[in-house]
């Protein structure tokens, strides 16, 4: 087939050439955004008499016909093109005749491959928050199922001071809460309309950029050709947000495969979301959250291609701009597959609540109560956290919990200890206590998930329409 850009060549590109410059096998994806933006194109063209009404008729007629048969799976896509933008100029040519030639008029693939791609952009950030919100949801519910459900609270992966698991899985509502600000916020970026940017420098046509913008939906229309053709910061921080959102799934993985491990056995892992061994027969692995855990970094790496490939970018378009649609594409899907394996996986998992109150007691995740019970006896803090430290050390060395210690023993460090010192150490009344905003007393915590539930409504409030 003969380059479109063919007219100033002497010689034909060398078939190496044609292989290594081609997008068509991964850009083919843009498909249907090339063709709504080229109906909208064809429509302003038409509308502002760019194009005659024969003619745009015949554009636009044609455009509908291939857009019909790639929805239904009829359209052959044309592997020896170079790019999906002159398949879809091909095409049209070839089934409509001369008028397709005129669909080009006005613009460069510079601005076109840039819309297509903010179109694409926008869908993918809609499909992400929607996986996020029903992430969201679920997390939730679980948190309200489990706002009594004591377990040990983790500094330096050593048991600190009891908590409820209910705390636990809102700590990750609000991870999950920004991460949808954030594609939200990837979503406005992508939301501006460049088309009638050109290569570079705008164009001579008497075109209506705002009409094209109304026709796609966008907000807004780029304000300088060079940038909107030069600029993918909307890729970058879609990559970001997936970047930051993948970091989130690999955290709470890594949680699971601990807990589900026989060390902490506070977690079993659904069947359906694990994979045994070949040789042993015991074994029942996380696969599904060590998985996760893997492709975070193959996240990462599409973010670092993308930046690496615009860092020293002259403007305003150049060819390794085209190394932006396979990092985008890929960590699109993997999000999206992680996003839809994870929350399946969490909403199969089964808490062993009995063994989380269990090892709540061990570890002495009630001294700083212990130390507080002092300061309220009149001790300064200080002392008072001398005197608990004295009383873990020995209980280390005789194997005990402070729960364990006799009046006697409790008053030989400090007078100060009372009876009243065990219920003031009951690990429900260390959690109960820590009932400011923010902490795991039931009540905060049905608070957060309250106010959660409320962000979440004006959050899909904004949305827009």
């Amino acid at each position: 087939m003969a380059k479109l850009w063919a007219g100033r060549f002497e010689k034909q590109t060398s078939k190496l050439m044609d292989d290594f410059h081609s997008s068509i096998p991964f850009d083919q994806r843009l498909l249907r955004c090339d063709l709504i933006g080229s109906i909208a194109h064809a429509t302003m063209l038409k509308e502002q008499g760019v194009l005659s009404a024969a003619d745009g008729d015949k554009i636009i007629g044609g455009l509908r016909d291939i857009l019909a048969d790639e929805e239904s799976g009829r359209l052959a896509v044309d592997m020896s093109s170079e790019d999906v933008h002159m398949f879809v100029e091909a095409e049209l040519t070839a089934r409509i005749g001369e008028a397709g030639k005129r669909l080009h008029t006005g613009r460069s693939r510079n601005d076109q491959v840039a819309l297509d791609t903010r179109i694409y952009a926008k869908l993918a950030c809609e499909t992400v928050e929607g996986l996020l919100e029903k992430l969201l949801q679920l997390l939730l519910s679980l948190a309200k199922q489990h706002t009594e459900t004591v377990m040990p609270g983790y500094t330096h992966l050593q048991k600190a001071q009891p908590v409820t698991l209910g705390f636990h899985l809102m700590a990750y509502a609000q991870m999950v809460m920004r991460d949808l600000r954030r594609f939200r916020n990837a979503f406005a970026e992508a939301d501006v309309m460049p088309l009638g940017s050109g290569a570079l420098a705008g164009t001579t046509y008497d075109l209506n950029r705002e009409r094209v913008a109304e026709l796609l939906e966008f907000s807004r229309v780029s304000d300088n050709a060079m940038d909107a053709v030069s600029d993918r910061d909307f890729l970058l921080s879609f990559l970001s947000a997936a970047s930051i959102c993948m970091l989130h799934l690999s955290r709470f993985c890594e949680e699971l495969i601990l807990w589900s491990s026989n060390e902490f056995g506070t977690v079993t892992m659904d069947d359906a979301f694990s994979t045994g061994s070949s040789i042993m027969p015991q074994k029942k692995n996380p696969d599904a959250c060590e998985l996760i855990r893997g492709k975070t970094g193959r996240v990462y790496g599409d973010l670092t291609a993308l930046l690496t490939a615009m860092k020293g970018l002259p403007l305003a378009y150049n060819k390794d701009m085209q190394e932006d649609k396979e990092a985008f594409f890929d960590a699109y899907d993997t999000l999206r597959k992680c996003l839809n394996v994870f929350t399946e996986m969490l909403a199969s998992v089964t808490f062993n609540t009995d063994q989380m109150r269990k090892s709540a007691g061990l570890g002495f995740t009630n001294a700083t109560d212990l130390a507080d019970y002092l300061v309220g006896k009149g001790l300064p803090f200080r002392d008072a956290h001398h005197v608990s430290g004295s009383l873990v050390k020995k209980c280390v060395h005789e194997n005990r919990s402070l729960d364990d210690l006799s009046l006697a023993e409790l008053r030989a460090e400090s007078p100060l200890f009372d009876e009243d010192v065990y219920p003031a150490i009951a690990l429900m009344t260390c959690v109960s206590r820590r009932k400011l905003r923010g902490g795991p007393a039931p009540e905060a915590v049905e608070e957060s998930i309250r106010a959660a539930e409320h962000w979440l409504e004006a959050f899909n409030a904004e949305k827009p329409q």
